[in-house]
């Protein structure tokens, strides 16, 4: 098992080639680090085949042949799934390997994993990433990590081959998957007071275009504004990040913050706007589609669709 390449090269594996797990494993091969990505999806893993890429649809397979692997699926279901399902990798990869497990997921999960996997002689690297599709695809996500220092050993450089910055945060899993919780809540939160000011400035009879120029320029902006708005002023909802994903990811907040008997009535409020959006219809769409519920309630004319040439 684990034999690498004829080179020796250690494997990176990568299970899950959506919009995040594409440019991890895109950007790993770029720096020249031999990896096998796996989808169930043959036109995810044709396309990365295409890119120069090694594709299976079998986790026994890709087991066998990485160190290291990076889980970028949905959500901790199949995460638990891809570990310790049929031929998970929990059975299938060599002792010493690690897993890195990138999904968004309850803080208290991670240290329980860990407990299953080093009973099988394998080690786990609790390691959510940010950035969005077009950073991972660019090389420049950001990796939140938390782990025992010999599971960093372990992954040597496969985890920094994958992203722009790695933070190592802490010895122990479930760090990484509580800084990347903060992180959820701000930008949920971001997104739904971006969606509902540009709403408000539009039932006011304020210019679109000018308004989100004007607001980028001055003390209100936050990075999500600037980076969501123009999705609204082009009238394109296609999902670069769903509705759907703030449903779970601020759910998954609220449950750990329940847990610490600790209030959150902004990431509340946020969350019951992305439930209402999803409610109507759009919880495909992209996160900056929470204006449509505005829209709707106010009778407030969104920009059209923009024509491309």
């Amino acid at each position: 098992m684990n034999q690498g390449n004829e080179r020796g090269d250690k494997v990176l594996g990568v299970v899950g080639l959506g919009s995040m797990g594409y440019g991890a494993a895109l950007t790993a091969l770029r720096k020249g680090v031999p990896t096998l990505g796996l989808d169930t999806r043959a036109e995810a893993r044709a396309r990365f085949e295409a890119e120069g890429g090694r594709a299976t649809d079998s986790l026994a397979d890709l087991g066998a042949q990485c160190h290291a692997v990076v889980v970028l699926v949905v959500n901790a279901l199949q995460t638990e799934e891809v570990l310790f399902g049929a031929d998970g990798l929990g059975a299938t990869l060599a002792p010493g390997s690690v897993v890195i497990a990138s999904a968004t997921v309850d803080p208290s999960l991670p240290p329980l994993w860990q407990q299953r996997l080093a009973a099988r002689g394998l080690w786990l690297i609790d390691a959510p990433v940010s950035g969005g599709a077009a950073k991972a695809a660019a090389g420049q996500m950001t990796v939140m990590a938390s782990g025992a220092p010999q599971a960093f050993d372990a992954a040597g450089t496969l985890l920094d081959a994958i992203a722009g910055k790695v933070y190592r945060l802490g010895d122990r899993p479930g760090i990484g998957s509580t800084v990347k919780m903060v992180n959820q809540h701000l930008a949920g939160v971001h997104i739904a007071a971006a969606c509902e000011a540009m709403a408000l400035g539009l039932r006011a009879g304020a210019d679109a275009r000018s308004l989100y120029e004007v607001i980028c320029n001055s003390a209100g902006m936050s990075w999500m504004f600037q980076n969501r708005v123009p999705h609204i002023l082009d009238g394109d909802y296609t999902p670069l990040s769903s509705v759907n994903i703030f449903v779970k990811d601020l759910g998954i907040v609220l449950d750990a913050a329940r847990k610490l008997s600790f209030p959150l009535p902004l990431a509340a409020a946020a969350h019951q706007l992305y439930l209402a959006t999803a409610a109507a219809g759009h919880g495909a769409e992209d996160d900056s589609a929470v204006i449509k519920f505005y829209a709707a309630l106010a009778g407030i004319e969104l920009p059209k669709a923009v024509e491309r040439p």
